[in-house]
């Protein structure tokens, strides 16, 4: 029968998605029994907690988990911490499986024993127009840099994965998820866990599909949270865990000195607009290479201009909360939410 396998579910909230989420689990080619699901909900009060009791009531090996703290490190520390399985996969609510996801997942494992975790492509489902639009800038190099597991790519060893499937030792080895981080925690993790010699794989075979955000707003606060919560990171471990990082907020630092400079100087200002005409070329190639339709090239560009300026208008008030004025995160607003 191989690995059992434990899946662990932050929710809140998400009567639309977990009857989805939960049926492709069951669906699974894996042996069913030897999986089970920890739904971990943050107390939701839409009837998301209906739809898990009457799943637990047919399928013994799904969990309803409280969560009243509604923090997503604690709803996944909650799941494992219930979990006795041999591996556990952390995922969505807003996640969709392939049949093969576990098995998939189980054989990477099995091939590459120096790899604390392993992950796959996660494949955007786009609900409207702008999820569309959005969802083709995030699956873009040009979007989010080398993040294979929103653009594809070979299978290799990698920084980080989404809905990762790890080894139970490695929770025992390092630690459990980081309970202060309200964004980042799996890239934190995963830094840590890569600190300790062990690697993530990254192998295409293994795909996802996920529910991607349908307005440009929350796309814009998404991004600007993952920004700021990277200092945190970055300010516990003493390093830049990634350089990729480092390119948004240079990119607002140019938008912001330039244009500034701009105003008085004309050098200054012939080098201004040229680095927004390279920018541009650069958002064109991309919306091209991500293969939009003609009527989406410039909701893509918006959807590029959002990601970054989102993501380096986070990390600069990240430096100035907690480098400069030595701040700690507030536990007000701390939400298990997308």
């Amino acid at each position: 029968m191989g690995s059992s396998v434990a899946i662990v579910i932050p929710c809140l909230n998400e009567k639309a998605y977990i009857g989805r989420c939960i049926e492709s689990i069951l669906n699974q080619d894996y042996a069913v029994g030897s999986i089970d699901v920890f739904i971990a909900d943050g107390m939701s009060d839409d009837g998301t907690r209906e739809i898990i009791s009457s799943y637990s009531k047919e399928h013994p090996n799904v969990h309803l988990v409280d969560n009243p703290i509604k923090h997503t490190p604690v709803a996944l520390n909650l799941g494992i911490k219930a979990s006795t399985s041999d591996v556990v996969i952390i995922l969505g609510a807003h996640a969709e499986l392939y049949e093969n996801f576990v098995s998939k997942n189980i054989e990477a494992l099995e091939a590459h024993p120096d790899a604390g975790c392993v992950g796959g492509v996660i494949e955007n489902v786009n609900e409207n127009e702008t999820a569309a639009i959005i969802g083709r800038a995030m699956a873009s190099p040009f979007g989010v840099g080398n993040a294979r597991f929103r653009t594809g790519g070979k299978a290799a060893y990698v920084d980080t994965v989404a809905f990762g499937a790890y080894r139970k030792e490695i929770f025992e080895q390092i630690g459990l998820f980081d309970e202060e981080l309200v964004r980042n925690q799996d890239d934190e993790f995963n830094y840590r866990l890569t600190s300790s010699g062990a690697k993530v794989w990254f192998d295409p075979k293994i795909r996802s599909k996920y529910y991607v955000r349908s307005s440009y707003s929350k796309l814009f606060k998404q991004y600007r949270q993952y920004g700021y919560w990277k200092v945190y990171v970055n300010k516990k471990h003493g390093a830049v865990t990634s350089v990729r990082q480092l390119i948004p907020f240079f990119f607002v630092a140019f938008l912001v000195v330039g244009g500034l400079l701009s105003i008085f100087f004309p050098l200054a200002r012939n080098a201004f607009g040229l680095g927004l005409v390279l920018w541009f070329i650069g958002a064109m190639i991309g919306a091209l290479w991500a293969q939009s339709r003609s009527a989406q090239i410039g909701g893509v560009i918006a959807s590029f201009f959002l990601l970054h300026v989102g993501y380096g208008l986070g990390y600069a008030k990240g430096i100035l909360d907690f480098l400069i004025l030595g701040r700690k995160p507030a536990r007000s607003g701390y939400r298990t939410t997308r």
